[in-house]
């Protein structure tokens, strides 16, 4: 599986950005799709996850309400959709996946099989 994420920019406080995922290769090989994020001299922080097989989404309690994923009409497409943005929220987003459903990987801490490059997102006035 190989993982394409794009989206990412400069926005002002305040301000909104949708990130995408698009994923090639065999869709039988996925079914969870995580999006993290590194901010500069910070660890990489799972931010969200969204399972292909039921649509079910998780959330870190830092991104609760404000950010949300979604999977787009084509199967392979999964979307982050961030509001009310702030600059704490800048960093390099990734998006990750992994043959296991979201409750199982969430719920285990294990990393994820596939990943992609990361897009820039810059909050910042």
């Amino acid at each position: 599986v190989q993982l394409q994420a794009s989206g990412g920019g400069l926005v002002q406080p305040g301000g909104s950005l949708r990130l995408s995922c698009v994923a090639s290769g065999s869709t039988l090989d996925y079914d969870a799709i995580g999006w993290h994020r590194q901010a500069p001299g910070k660890e990489r922080e799972w931010v969200a996850c969204i399972s292909k097989s039921d649509g079910r989404t998780y959330y870190a309690d830092s991104v609760k309400g404000q950010f949300t994923v979604s999977r787009g009409n084509a199967e392979n497409t999964t979307y982050l959709q961030m509001n009310s943005l702030k600059p704490e929220d800048t960093g390099v987003y990734y998006c990750a996946a992994d043959l296991i459903p979201c409750f199982l990987i969430v719920s285990s801490g294990r990393g994820y099989d596939y990943w992609g490059q990361g897009t820039q997102v810059t909050v910042s006035s």
